[in-house]
Parts: structure tokens; C-alpha cells; sequence
């Protein structure tokens, strides 16, 4: 049987009423700026985009240092979605506010939201990054898309995926009927379908979390993962591995693959934010990805993609991958906060 592509994939999709016409061109538009970002990922030091990306811009609107692979791969996307004709507007991790299209291209129906580039600080050690985007509608009747118009529950996404430029590149998506895999051919040039309907196992003997951040960690989390370490002769009686890419990509996409729960919390060391990703950059694309392969995701106390979202930049807690265990770590902080209620 022949390869699928992703172009063919979208367009079937298409004929069975599952996305609009414009929807496809602009996850192809979104999977070609991909590919851009994936060779310049490639080059590594032999194409002079390692590195923080210089003297006074390289601080973000999250006050984090912006390496020049985050500043490459931001301007990658916004040139890519500007003049096709299917966005109202976008919104980037690396910018303060949304940027709506530019006055001199048509504009379209739908608001691209995405983390150019995932796990930035790996970048330099050679280890997995990625790229994370979510899709929603614009609401109807608005002429110049801004911030409030982005924020949307994530259950109203229309797409979400990540694409991870490790070993090889793998574009992992959803439209809300599946998530499923592609691995860009780099010799034909395109993403071929190489898991279709991606399913994470129900049950799992693996977490990822940071572990240095224990002590400062909210007591329900402290008891779960006290409870993990025990192992089969603890309450939970089965031994867990612990496995951290510190990259939000790599890590959700090995759960994907062989299931685990992934894990960062609201921790003691900034107290006044609730979390440490971006509901919208991070959380809800994941979130969408991973329910529809039969995960679950969420605050440690709600369904993430129930949250209603506040500002462009807002942050949470996630506890996101194989159903059962995420079921277990909810539990512990609800059964926490009905004690102490």
C-alpha cells in the first residue's frame, strides 16, 4: 500500500466533513513552516543559531532569555501564516500581545496560537526541541482580531500538534477525530502518516517530573509521588520509573508512545504564578493531543480543557498521559483539599 502524506490525509479528512478547506491549507502552511525550522534546528552550530539571541532582545515577554533559535523559529511562523488568506490573527509565547494579519493580505477565520520553539534550552546540548500550535475560530463578527478574542476554552480548539525535531521529525496531530503521527521524508520533502490513531495505554509504571523541585511542592503532591517511589511495597504496590526530557514536546510525545503521566505542578518557588506552562501555548494543545488518544489532562483539581483563560500568557498547573494515573494524581490533591476544606 502506498504512503499517505499529510496533504492526503488533510484532504480526506476534508471530503468527510471533518475540517474546512481553509482549515487544511493552513496546517499544511504550519507543517511547511516546520520544515523551515527543522533544517535550521539541523544545522546547529554549522548554521550560527546556537546561542542566546544577543544584547537587549534577547529577554521575552515571559522573562525568559530567547535563544536564537526561539527569534528564528517566531519569525518563521509569522512569515508563513501572514499572506495566505486563512488567519485572523496569531499569538506566540515570545510576543506580549497578538498580532493580527497584515493589512496589505486577505484575512481569514481562524486564530493560530504556538510556541515556536519548545524546550529552547536544550538547544544547545543537541537534545529534543519542539514546536506546539493549537487552532481556533475567530468569533463571528469580528473585523480586527486582539488578546481577548484568543481566549477561548480549549475545548473549542479546531487543531492542535506539536512538531518534534529529534532523530528524525515528527509532525503529531489533531482535528478532533484522532491524533496521529507523521515523520517528515526528508528525501520526498513531506510528512507521511506513520501511526494513525495514536492511543495511550489506560495504565502506566512511568512519571515524568522534576524532581528538584520536591521541596517546594504542595503537600498532595508530595504523598503521590512519595507513593510512587514506594514502589510494589508501597500503597500503590508496582515499582515506577522516572524519565525527564525538559523539553514539554519530548516528554508528552514518549507518553504518546508507550504511555506515562507527565507532571509539573504549581510549586513554593515563584508563590504569585500558578503554574509554571502557558495554558494556551502548552497546556491545551497537549491536552487536545492527548485526550483524543484516550489520555486525560489536568490541573491536578479540573479538566484543563474546561479553563477558562484569562490572558494570553496565563499559566497552570498540568498532570497529563495515560487516563488511570492522572485519574490517581487528581484524586490525591481533591481528597487533600476536602480534608483541609
Amino acid at each position: 500500500m502506498s504512503s499517505i502524506s499529510l496533504t492526503r490525509h488533510l484532504i480526506e479528512a476534508q471530503r468527510q466533513g471533518q475540517l474546512t478547506p481553509d482549515l487544511q491549507l493552513l496546517l499544511e502552511v504550519v507543517a511547511r513552516a516546520c520544515k523551515r525550522i527543522s533544517v535550521a534546528v539541523g544545522k546547529g552550530a554549522l548554521g550560527g543559531v546556537l546561542g542566546e539571541a544577543g544584547q537587549g532582545d534577547s529577554i521575552n515577554v515571559q522573562g525568559e532569555a530567547q535563544k536564537k533559535l526561539d527569534v528564528i523559529s517566531n519569525d518563521i511562523l509569522l512569515e508563513a501564516n501572514a499572506w495566505g488568506g486563512h488567519l485572523a490573527a496569531c499569538a506566540s509565547e515570545e510576543m506580549e500581545h497578538s498580532q493580527p494579519i497584515p493589512d496589505g493580505f486577505p484575512r481569514g477565520n481562524y486564530l493560530l496560537v504556538f510556541d515556536p520553539l519548545d524546550g529552547s534550552s536544550n538547544i544547545d546540548i543537541n537534545a529534543s526541541v519542539g514546536t506546539i500550535f493549537s487552532v481556533l475560530r475567530c468569533p463571528d463578527g469580528v473585523t480586527a482580531a486582539g488578546d481577548a478574542d484568543f481566549l477561548q476554552p480549549g475545548h473549542t480548539q479546531v487543531a492542535a500538534g506539536y512538531c518534534l525535531y529529534g532523530p528524525s521529525t515528527m509532525l503529531v496531530l489533531t482535528i478532533g477525530h484522532g491524533t496521529h503521527a507523521f515523520t517528515l521524508d526528508r528525501e520526498q520533502g513531506s510528512f507521511v502518516l506513520t501511526k494513525a490513531d495514536l492511543r495511550i495505554p489506560q495504565e502506566t509504571r512511568e512519571f515524568a517530573v522534576n524532581m528538584s523541585n520536591q521541596r517546594h511542592w504542595e503537600p498532595p503532591m508530595q504523598a503521590y509521588v512519595d507513593d510512587l517511589l514506594a514502589g510494589k511495597d508501597g500503597p500503590r504496590g508496582k515499582d515506577f520509573n522516572m524519565r525527564w526530557v525538559a523539553a514539554m514536546v519530548g516528554d508528552v510525545h514518549r507518553i504518546l508512545t508507550r504511555g506515562g503521566i507527565f507532571i509539573y505542578p504549581w510549586d513554593g518557588k515563584d508563590p504569585g504564578k500558578p503554574g509554571k506552562l502557558r495554558l494556551m501555548y502548552e497546556a491545551n494543545p497537549m491536552a487536545m493531543l492527548v485526550e483524543q488518544a484516550g489520555g486525560a489532562a489536568t490541573t491536578g483539581r479540573a479538566r484543563i480543557l474546561d479553563l477558562q483563560p484569562t490572558s494570553l500568557h496565563e499559566r497552570v498547573p498540568v498532570f497529563l498521559g495515560s487516563k488511570d494515573e492522572v485519574e490517581a494524581a487528581t484524586r490525591y490533591h481533591l481528597q487533600h483539599d476536602g480534608a483541609h476544606a
